[in-house]
């Protein structure tokens, strides 16, 4: 057993309980000396945690091990005993839901279509009992045997029917495939609302509960989908994944929608059901054509596991038994999807990190539009002379003007690097003199811009690979984006930005501010469910490398020039870009490496603390709401700790819970 796994089996032990705080702090600095190779990374963790909510969020950290257990952050490996806590239902749940169920003012029928072939037995019934067992009762079960050889796949449906009038089934006469039968299954369907269920996998419990919840809050949706896990063949549940709410941009890289996939059947009906040439990845394609004929509010995630997909140990699944052919067809639903929304253009392929998913390569415009690259500079001329050599000789975007804001620089060799910076036709220089304003700096060079596309850009950065600005380029046109980030290295090649969650840490009694997404992780790691290795929606980026259209800046006022002077004002901007109605997106396809506030002042300096504290104070006040919820990092995920740690408790009440306090 790895230590790790060992301190958590002792912390969990009645006699750690007992002997309370003392006997923790001292196994725990026994563990620390254990790991000095630990300790550089613990150090830039407590200093990433100042930055994100000051001295209260590095005391949080601190006094994290000895905590007790149910408020410590757990691993994958503790996924049992989390399910135990919070994801199964008691006798007074399932009362709760009940009565909440009957208060509806509308309970609306869901069809639960199953296309089955070959089932074996015991599979089969377990997969029709987790229907039967729902705790809302207003479904149908629409199974279809699609031709099955052995005769217990009917037997067993007949026998089902007999046992409950919600069970609907045919036989097929000739085997047509997943697609094939599930639209016969579809065509049996009479409720409003289609659940799609593979004929070996299992719906929770609460799963249509749930999914008659979140109508009875927004009655006008369309689509609905859940966060899932898997199931072995002793019942035990593994690998959870926690979605993100609806990203257009994460779903043409992974099939976010499955599973558990509900949707209208109306909207079925319009989008023609199921393709048979794309069997293995016909629901990809199906979630493709239905977001085509719905706007994205009418989407719902629900985040809670609501299906278990069953893991056979010997492979038996269709996705697993034919990968290869599930992946082209996968990338060819995607393929479709980007023809008949006109962007032909644009190439899709192997996401290079994370393989078995997808990326979508966009067209630059041809010509290309002028990026402003804006560069906020004081001395420093090493760091300065790396990053203009980066965007004047290593980046092969074309069209290219670079305004560096000169703040002050008094060293000789940093006004002489200005002085022969000036002399290229695509840079201007600017001085301003006094103190430090990122925001301002930033602000009054954006009013002076000639380009179509600002680019925020550190003085620290450095270009890595020649074809990053076209990736930022091709998102930042796209009429749908606000704002876009890069994935940030340190100079070690460990991942410093994949992105910022909101509201990490803590501050004064209220949630953090932000934190990085993906920190220390290895180049390489596509993270968790392909999170670092695909582009997808984030609550914000970093500034240190941040594309926006310059009317998108205009229209939601720039940087805070006023409040946030220094800190902040990157996800503060990202705030307003999303409430201005657009998206910010974060993409693992433009890499650089940022040696990180290497030419300004540390926020925990006596001199700057008092200022941190009111950028702070001023984030919370601004956008509380937005803080604890981040639509982009999961409830269930303990935002106090490291990424995609699990919450205990989670930050979700369930429906019930919600509804009772309604009341």
């Amino acid at each position: 057993m790895a230590l790790h796994q060992t301190v958590y089996k002792i912390a969990d032990s009645t006699w750690w309980q007992r002997k309370g705080s003392y006997a923790r702090a001292a196994t725990r600095l026994c563990y620390w000396l254990a790991t000095p190779q630990r300790m550089s990374r613990r150090l830039e963790l407590a200093r990433q945690r100042y930055s994100s909510g000051g001295w209260p969020a590095v005391g949080d950290l601190l006094a994290a091990p000895f905590a007790p257990p149910a408020m410590r952050p757990r691993a994958g490996f503790s996924y049992g005993k989390w399910i135990s806590s919070y994801d199964t239902l008691s006798g007074a749940d399932r009362s709760a839901i009940r009565r909440h169920i009957a208060a509806m003012p509308r309970r609306p029928q869901i069809s639960v279509v199953v296309p089955a072939y070959q089932t074996p037995a015991r599979i089969l019934r377990e997969t029709i009992e987790s229907v039967r067992g729902q705790v809302y009762p207003h479904w149908e079960l629409c199974i279809v045997d699609d031709a099955s050889p052995s005769s217990h796949v009917t037997d067993i449906l007949r026998e089902q029917a007999a046992l409950d009038s919600r069970i609907r089934w045919i036989r097929r006469e000739t085997n047509g495939g997943i697609a094939e039968a599930t639209n016969s299954a579809l065509a049996l369907a009479t409720g409003e609302f289609v659940a799609l269920l593979d004929h070996d996998d299992l719906l929770a419990e609460r799963a249509l509960y749930e999914i008659a919840a979140e109508l009875e809050r927004h009655p006008a949706t369309d689509l609905l989908f859940s966060d899932e896990d898997k199931v072995d063949e002793r019942g035990r549940r593994s690998e959870p994944y926690f979605k993100p709410e609806y990203s257009y941009d994460l779903l043409l890289g992974q099939n976010l929608i499955n599973h558990l996939a509900v949707y209208r059947r109306a909207l079925l009906e319009r989008v023609g059901g199921l393709d048979p040439s794309l069997d293995g990845s016909q629901d990809y394609d199906l979630a493709l054509r239905a977001i085509e004929a719905i706007d994205p509010s009418r989407i719902r995630h629900i985040p809670f596991v609501l299906y278990h997909w069953r893991q056979e140990s010997g492979g038996g699944s269709f996705s697993q038994r034919r990968l290869e052919a599930c992946l082209r067809n996968a990338r060819m639903a995607v393929r479709r999807h980007l023809d008949r929304m006109g962007h032909s253009a644009a190439k899709v392929s192997e996401a290079p990190l994370a393989r078995i998913w997808n990326r979508v390569e966009w067209p630059v415009p041809d010509p290309a539009p002028l990026v402003t690259v804006i560069v906020p500079t004081r001395d420093r001329a090493a760091l300065l002379r790396s990053c203009m050599d980066g965007l004047l000789r290593k980046t092969a975007y074309p069209a290219l003007e670079i305004i560096v804001v000169d703040n002050g620089s008094v060293e000789d060799d940093a006004l002489a690097l200005l002085d022969t910076l000036e002399q290229d036709d695509r840079v201007r220089i600017l001085r301003v003199d006094g103190e430090f304003n990122y925001s301002a700096l930033n602000n009054l060079a954006a009013r002076q811009a000639r380009g179509d596309i600002l680019l925020l850009l550190n003085n620290d950065i450095e270009v890595i690979a020649d074809d990053w600005l076209n990736e930022l380029v091709s998102l930042a046109v796209r009429p749908d984006i606000g704002a876009v980030g890069a994935k940030l290295l340190y100079g070690s090649g460990k991942i410093q930005h994949a992105g910022v969650r909101l509201g990490a840490g803590s501050f004064e009694n209220g949630p953090g501010i932000a934190g990085h997404i993906g920190l220390f992780r290895s180049a390489t790691d596509p993270g968790y469910f392909g999170h670092l290795g695909l582009t997808r929606d984030v609550g914000a980026v970093t500034g240190a490398c941040l594309a926006i259209r310059r009317e998108v800046y205009e229209a939601v006022g720039g940087l805070d020039d006023t409040r946030l002077k220094v800190a902040f004002n990157d996800v503060d901007l990202c705030m307003k870009v999303r409430q201005h109605g657009l998206r910010v997106v974060w993409t693992p396809n433009a890499v650089l490496y940022h040696l990180e506030s290497a030419s300004r002042p540390s926020d925990d300096r006596p001199d700057t603390r008092d200022r941190f504290h009111r950028e702070c104070r001023f984030m919370q006040a601004s956008w509380r709401g937005e803080l604890l919820n981040d639509p982009f990092y999961s409830p269930n995920f303990d935002n106090a700790a490291e990424d995609f740690a699990l919450a205990w408790p989670p930050r979700q009440r369930t429906s019930w819970e919600r509804w009772r306090n309604l009341r």
